[in-house]
This record gives C-alpha cells, structure tokens and sequence, in this order.
C-alpha cells in the first residue's frame, strides 16, 4: 500500500493527485493532507480520505483544524507549521509525497522529501527555480526518486523512458543520444496579440486560459508565457541541459491544441513526443505508478475529435518578453533564477491587486534583475537572502509602473 502525502491538498493538483488516489484503494493511500489557510476545505478532504495527519500551515488555524477533526469523529492528527509538515515528510508517514505547495513555502518540504529519500512528485516550480542544484544534490544524496508532475516535464520523462533510463534518478544527465528537448506552451489567453493590445488586458482576461483550470497566479504566468520560462529553468536541472553554452538543447513552440505535451529529439534524427489530453491527472498517475501504469480517470486522446490538426509556432518574445528574461537568468545562473522567481511574485501579485498593468509584470522583473546582477549560490541561505533582495527591490519598483 503506497502512502502518499498531498502537499497543497486544497489546490487544483491536490485535488488531481486524489482523484487518481481514490481510484486505487487496494494500493494507494493518502496518509498526511497539507493545506495552506482553507481549513474547512482541508476538514472536508479528510472526511473523505481519512488521512493519519492533516496539517495547515496558518498557525492561527490549528485550533479550527483540530476542532474540525474532532467533530467530524475523525481520528486524523492535526498538526501546523513548516516544522510539523517537514517532520512527517522526513518520517514514516508516507513513502510518496506530492509537492504540490504554490510558491516558495513548499521548498523547506520539498527539500525534506529529498534528503530523505522519498518518491517525489514534483509540482512545485520554485523548488526548482530557486534552489534546482541543491535540491537535486539533496534527492541524489538521499536517493531520492524525482518524477516531474508538469505536463511538460512528466512528457519528457516518459520519452526517455524509452531509452531504458531512470528519469527518475536525479544523478543522470541527459543521454548522450539526446540532442535536444523542446517544451511545448499554449500560448495563453493571449497567442497571437501584439505587446501594443495587451497594455489594457484585465486580471479576468488574464486568469482565462484557454485549455488549464489552475490557480490565479499560475494563469497569469502562462499568459505572460513566464511559466514557460520557469519550466526552462526547471528543465535543465532535471534533464541536464541547457544552460551556459548549451541553450540550443532546449527550445519551446507554441502548441494551442496543448495535446502534445513536449518533445525529445534524438541524434539519429529521431523525435518522440508524448501526447494525451490536458489534465493533470495522467502525470499524476504516471507519477504514482512508475514504473507501471494506472488508470487517472482520463479519456483516450482521439486527435479527429480534437480537431484533427496539431498547429506549431514560435513564441513572440517581443510581446511576451518573461520567456527571454528567464534564458538570460538560465544563462547567468548563480542567484539569477531565484531573482527572476521572486519579482515575478512581486509582479503578478501587484497585477492581481490591479495596481500595475499586464505589461508592467516583464518591466518590473527585468528593472529587478538589471539591478541585482548573478552572484554565486551555494548555499540555501545564499539563495533566501537573494529572493529577499529581489522582493524588497520589486516592491520598491512597483511604484514607477502603476497601471501602464
């Protein structure tokens, strides 16, 4: 019976990573639920899978969450912090942990997954971004099993799957046979629209897209096409490649049907290309079943019913300069990557709050890295320290944008 920790449990993955759960009662169980402040979610999510532990992270809802469980006559331990979440992580509780937690807040147990050599289904971008060497030091350390939760990612993992490899082995580099890797976007709400259109776009346009049901600030970062620079990112220190001199190993096209979900290009002259339907829940279960594969709930893709056609095109880095600026934080390594990261949440934040305006997100992250060149990261507290520089600088900038 596996044992699975669902970190960021009241979330759009949280709640894919339980469906497919559910469906496999005989060998899969969700032992620990973590949640943010949704505590009456978070009640209502163990009353239907009976967690050993549920922990929320807002202190000032523990009493809510242990009141919850007690009246629901539940015998569910209910627990608060970072502290009390890396404990059960690190400990007996589950053998499988989905890193789900939005945000920088799900490094500390991102992390402790790794060093202590769990299965990790991978969600959480920033872990990535921000602190990508350490943390996969610290999966090989452990020997831990990394296996990438986004489409994009869980896509190239099953094409080298093919090779006979261990994707999941944070020790290996990218086969020699690769030549490159080409992550696949839709575009957002937005493909096609010129930089001079979108100076007006609303927060509800924005948060619109097209094919994905995700959080606000997920949506808002596919829209400016960051997310597809954070997967960049997350991308090299998965796979091993691109990076300095290396940039040509990793490339991105623009796929408005979302139905191929990335590409691997072999030096025989060979792609391969992973493609299924846009929900979350088939790289959960390729997740949860590897090396084996298990029912996720989702159709099979018929591509006549789909349209029949699948469309390829270059991203327009002109109107959607966030995909540059995270190659050039790539390129420049070192604390780049976590600067880049940090603003980003400092800009889509403000936007949300509609105190800046659509094209103001890329100014304010590239004012942030131009003032914060790389330095060397080689320590967790390094890469803190950097992420707090670039808040403090992006909040600070915010006031030359406004609504522009």
């Amino acid at each position: 019976m596996g044992r699975i920790a669902v970190l960021g449990a009241t979330g759009s993955i949280g709640a894919s990573a339980l469906d497919v759960i559910a469906r496999h009662p005989d060998r899969l169980r969700a032992t620990v639920l973590a949640a943010g402040r949704q505590v009456d979610a978070l009640v209502e999510l163990c009353r239907q899978h009976r967690p050993a532990h549920a922990v929320i992270a807002d202190p000032a809802g523990f009493a809510a969450l242990r009141e919850g469980l007690r009246d629901a006559g539940l015998d569910t331990h209910a627990h608060c912090g970072d502290e009390a979440l890396v404990a059960l992580v690190e400990g007996d509780a589950c053998d499988t942990v989905v890193a789900a937690i939005v945000g920088a807040a799900g490094l500390p147990s991102t992390l402790a997954a790794a060093r202590a050599g769990k299965r990790l289904l991978l969600a959480n971008k920033e872990s990535l971004v921000l602190a990508g060497e350490l943390l996969m030091a610290a999966a090989h350390e452990g020997g831990a099993t990394i296996v990438p939760i986004d489409s994009e990612h869980n896509a190239i993992f099953q094409c080298l799957c093919s090779l006979g490899e261990q994707p999941g082995d944070p020790s290996r580099r990218a086969p020699a046979g690769v030549a490159r890797i080409v992550l696949t976007a839709s575009g957002g709400p937005f493909r096609g629209r010129s930089r001079a259109s979108l100076a007006d776009v609303t927060v509800e346009q924005a948060v619109a897209h097209p094919k994905w049901s995700m959080g606000p600030k997920i949506s808002v970062d596919s829209a400016t096409l960051m997310n597809k620079g954070l997967e960049v990112i997350e991308a090299h220190h998965l796979f091993g490649v691109g990076g300095r001199g290396d940039e040509h190993r990793i490339g991105v096209l623009v796929h408005p049907q979302s139905l191929v979900h990335s590409l691997v290009q072999f030096a025989d002259g060979s792609t391969l290309a992973q493609l299924g339907l846009p929900d979350m829940r088939t790289a959960l279960a390729v997740g949860l079943g590897w090396p084996e594969r298990l029912d996720s709930g989702v159709g099979m893709l018929d591509l006549l019913a789909e349209g029949g056609r699948l469309d390829f095109e270059p991203p327009d880095l002109e109107a959607f300069p966030c995909l540059r600026l995270a190659f050039d934080a790539l390129d420049a390594g070192g604390t780049a990557p976590a600067t880049l990261n940090a603003a980003n949440e400092v800009a889509v934040s403000a936007f949300l709050q509609r105190r800046i305006g659509f094209l103001s997100i890329p100014a304010v992250v590239e004012d942030t890295l131009a003032a914060l060149p790389a330095a060397p990261a080689a320590s967790l507290a390094q890469l803190h320290e950097a992420d707090r520089q670039a808040r403090r600088h992006a909040t600070q900038a915010l006031a030359g944008y406004g609504q522009q």
